[in-house]
């Protein structure tokens, strides 16, 4: 029995198969643990989700950006954009079973026999541990909900980028969602900047990584993480590891087998 951690898989479906392959996944046995992002940018979306979904309760999945974009464009509150590449999941004849099932995942995972826990993006230093799952948990409420087409047509935005306990409604909520979805760096206090994309000293003058806040209240918890190819699979600082090698940008796919050993293992895409 193992357990994997795989970065975004973002429609790399093909990739997807030779990465199990090469670790000899058996899916009567063995875990996955999959970081969001399973959507989008690669060509095969669809086939992913039905793999996926078909695991049972041998996977374990946390939302992404690119997931809930999905899930919005399926409640008709945006459009799809030129660069979306999962109009076969909205055309799909078992579209409605798979965005419903996809609505109801996660946007934190934790297991505590192993003591780790799985987001999209990351944490704000404010954020306790156990307050990250609590806040993820108001969101995965909503969705779970008549109020989840309201929460997707006032989901996107920048702001508010600076945590409050005090916020309330779609503003709170909103907060949340970019901090486990999309966050990479903020300031000493916590203020976000979604804009920044790119590798660590790309960033404006005054932001960090978020792993890298000094005061941090989840430093001392394990925590994996995907959204940020320009990082790469397998950076490692204190408590965190990252997963996403830029498999729909031409890089990898990786697992991370995270039960015993920590070993990293990786299949080259060829888009």
């Amino acid at each position: 029995m193992a357990t994997y951690a795989i970065g975004d898989v973002q429609g790399c479906f093909d990739q997807l198969c030779q990465l199990l392959d090469k670790i000899f996944f058996d899916p009567a046995a063995d875990t996955l643990w999959f970081a969001g992002d399973l959507v989008n940018r690669g060509a095969q979306s669809l086939e992913v989700l039905r793999y996926i979904r078909g695991l049972g309760d041998r996977a374990h999945v946390v939302l992404g950006n690119h997931d809930l974009h999905l899930l919005a464009i399926s409640e008709g509150v945006t459009r799809i954009r030129k660069k979306d590449t999962f109009q076969d999941v909205l055309d799909a004849d078992d579209a409605t079973e798979i965005l419903a099932w996809l609505k109801s995942r996660k946007l934190m995972h934790y297991d505590p026999e192993l003591d780790i826990a799985m987001v999209h993006a990351g944490l704000v230093p404010q954020w306790s541990f156990e307050d990250a799952l609590s806040y993820a948990a108001e969101v995965e409420a909503v969705l779970d909900s008549d109020k989840s087409h309201d929460f997707f047509a006032h989901m996107y935005g920048d702001q508010p980028d600076c945590w409050s306990p005090s916020l309330t409604g779609w503003d709170r909520l909103r907060f949340i969602t970019n901090t486990l979805t999309r966050i990479r760096f903020c300031d000493e206090g916590g203020r976000q900047i979604l804009s920044a994309k790119g590798e660590l000293g790309s960033q404006p003058e005054g932001f960090i990584p978020w792993f890298e806040v000094a005061h941090r209240a989840s430093r001392h918890r394990q925590i994996l993480f995907g959204h940020w190819a320009a990082l790469g699979a397998g950076y490692r600082q204190e408590g965190v590891w990252s997963l996403d090698s830029g498999c729909a940008w031409g890089g990898t796919l990786s697992a991370l087998r995270i039960d015993s050993g920590w070993q990293f293992n990786c299949v080259n895409c060829h888009l």
